[in-house]
């Protein structure tokens, strides 16, 4: 995969990333106390999809900081090697995830 291949996935996973904030935003909202027309199951059913909603939050904003670091990376000359050992990252591992900040060894402890 080349820089611009690269930096053109990275930049459209930002903006489904951001996409997806934008759909899942109800989904976080806080759980309103409606006791008259809510029964005590549909609360925590309630609840529990609003933990979920922000768990998947937590997960995306994790992911847009190794987009973000490996758009960095690009911009810097250094998307393609290996932040720990300094060798050349795979070029299937990029292909598979072009954020990759680390080469397999490294990612396995072994670096």
């Amino acid at each position: 995969m080349t820089e611009d291949e690269a930096r053109q996935r990275l930049e459209r996973r930002a903006s489904e990333l951001d996409e997806e904030d934008r759909a899942g935003a109800e989904g976080r909202a806080p759980v309103t106390l409606q006791q008259d027309s809510v029964g005590r199951l549909s609360r925590m059913d309630a609840m529990q999809q609003q933990a979920m909603a922000q768990a998947q939050e937590r997960r995306r904003e994790g992911e847009r900081r190794r987009v973000a670091a490996a758009l960095a990376r690009l911009d810097e000359g250094e998307w393609g090697w290996c932040a720990t050992c300094g060798e050349e990252i795979a070029e299937k591992r990029l292909d598979h995830d072009p954020s990759a900040a680390t080469c397999v060894s490294c990612a396995a402890g072994g670096g």
